[in-house]
């Protein structure tokens, strides 16, 4: 067992829910305003930490078609753009910490960073950016007009945006910049506003963010991905990182991003690990398996087969079902290839048991099932064989945590595995980092490397 707290953060995206079709879910009423600002501000009143939004441009498709499954059973499809929420949610609530996902592909640094300061600003520091390169590369490269690029690339082209954006929001102005002082007509002083320079091998830049420095100056900074490139990413820039495997797996990751972390000169608890988790709980652990199968039953393998499709460019469906991955190489999201490679002594499944595992459980691995005692005894232990921080949380059957928080955050509290004062704003903080890091943690530490950016401080040496 764990014994230490843990962090929550809730995850959805703005389109249906894999369970749509059980009576009484209500994501299908994700262009509904008043849906999300519901769900907001319960979620800010229980005490979660953030609410997590998942994003991309992407559908399903297979030889530059759309599958046609995808459209007529909702699989990571239809989809609307969060970003568009977060200044409502941040008005209806006080606490709750609000993540985005903003892809380095699409996305150009120096919108993306006036974007963010603004929603930081909005929100009093409670904004957090998901890195991501790009999900579903295939449709969103056709969709743009563009040519897919390959995986490893991709990260290159993110570190490379990464680096502009942390430069406009730490190096555009110093502290102590903005005056506005009305009696002598100084808005800022000139002299501490800078022009910052940046010729990389992606983007180049010469100006400044127009936006003053918000309360975190950088938005909390999440990732998800685990190949080489990606953990490499992960190690320099993330601080936070969302994981979905098995466990043995998940605790192999978590310990090389640390180790990785440290060699590029960061704390070893510089990253927070979240799994991502599906939590099905009743009064019963019948009622709670019966409600699993029923929600498992709407799933298909042609679906099931979109969805991986989706997220790896690969057609299951063309290869022979008794025997393993036929290819491995793939210049999409290569986590959902090594999850089923056999590493560590185990054999690698066959095509129809990753067909079957992604039917089930889709990306987010073995759910927690059973009465809220029982399912908090899981999730204790994942904690304590993974090393990990905390959860992201998917929707319950009915599209809402409200099982969560009514059912398995009151045995959480009494255990000691969230705060009992998780609530109380004036013992987290004020932002985001705050309420990850601890009180007084406003901005970015001084080993990650956006502080080597912070406008009026010396760089520091080997930085």
């Amino acid at each position: 067992m764990t014994d230490k707290t843990i962090m929550l953060g809730m995850f959805q995206a703005m389109g249906l829910g894999g369970a749509w079709r059980l009576p009484g879910n209500t994501s299908t009423e994700f262009l509904d305003l008043d849906h999300w600002i519901t769900m907001a501000k319960r979620l800010d009143e229980a005490g979660v930490d953030f609410l997590f939004f998942a994003d991309d441009y992407a559908y399903p498709i297979m030889n530059g078609q759309v599958i046609d499954v995808a459209i007529k059973e909702a699989l990571l499809f239809p989809k609307a753009d969060p970003v568009t929420l977060l200044s409502a949610l941040a008005a209806v609530t006080t606490k709750l910490g609000l993540v985005v996902t903003s892809s380095t592909t699409i996305e150009k640094p120096q919108a993306l960073a006036k974007r963010f300061a603004t929603l930081d600003h909005l929100s009093k520091g409670r904004i957090g950016w998901n890195v991501v390169t790009g999900a579903g590369q295939n449709s969103s490269a056709k969709l743009f007009g563009e040519k897919m690029i390959p995986h490893d690339e991709r990260y290159a082209l993110a570190e490379d945006h990464l680096q502009l954006a942390l430069k406009l929001w730490q190096g555009s102005w110093e502290d102590g910049a903005l005056k506005v002082d009305k009696e002598n007509n100084m808005y800022a002083d000139p002299s501490m506003v800078h022009e910052i320079e940046h010729d990389g091998p992606y983007f180049q830049a010469h100006g400044l963010l127009t936006v003053p420095p918000s309360p975190q100056r950088t938005p909390v900074l999440f990732q998800a991905g685990t190949s080489a490139k990606g953990r490499d990413l992960a190690s320099r820039y993330a601080e936070a990182v969302f994981l979905a495997a098995e466990p043995e797996m998940m605790a192999e990751q978590i310990a090389d991003l640390r180790a990785r972390a440290v060699s590029h000169g960061r704390a070893p608890d510089a990253i927070k690990f979240l799994i991502a988790g599906t939590f099905i709980t009743a009064e019963t652990e019948e009622e709670a398996l019966a409600l699993r199968e029923r929600m498992i039953g709407f799933n298909t393998l042609e679906g099931a087969a979109a969805a991986y499709a989706f997220f790896t460019g690969l057609d299951l469906l063309s290869m022979e079902l008794d025997k393993p991955l036929s290819t491995v190489k793939t210049e999409q999201g290569r986590t959902n290839v090594e999850r089923f490679a056999g590493e560590n002594g185990k054999p690698a499944p066959t095509v129809r048991e990753i067909l079957e595992e992604f039917r089930r459980n889709g990306v987010m691995g073995q759910p927690f099932i059973g009465t809220p005692g029982r399912v908090v005894d899981q999730a204790e232990a994942v904690i304590a064989q993974t090393g990990a921080d905390g959860f992201l949380v998917q929707p319950g059957p009915d599209g809402t945590y409200d099982d969560f928080i009514d059912m398995l955050m009151p045995v959480m509290r009494e255990r000691g595995l969230i705060n009992s004062d998780h609530a109380a704003s004036d013992q987290r903080g004020t932002t985001l980092r705050e309420r990850i890091f601890g009180v007084g943690q406003k901005r970015l530490p001084h080993d990650h490397p956006g502080a080597q950016y912070l406008a009026g401080v010396p760089a520091i040496a080997g930085q």
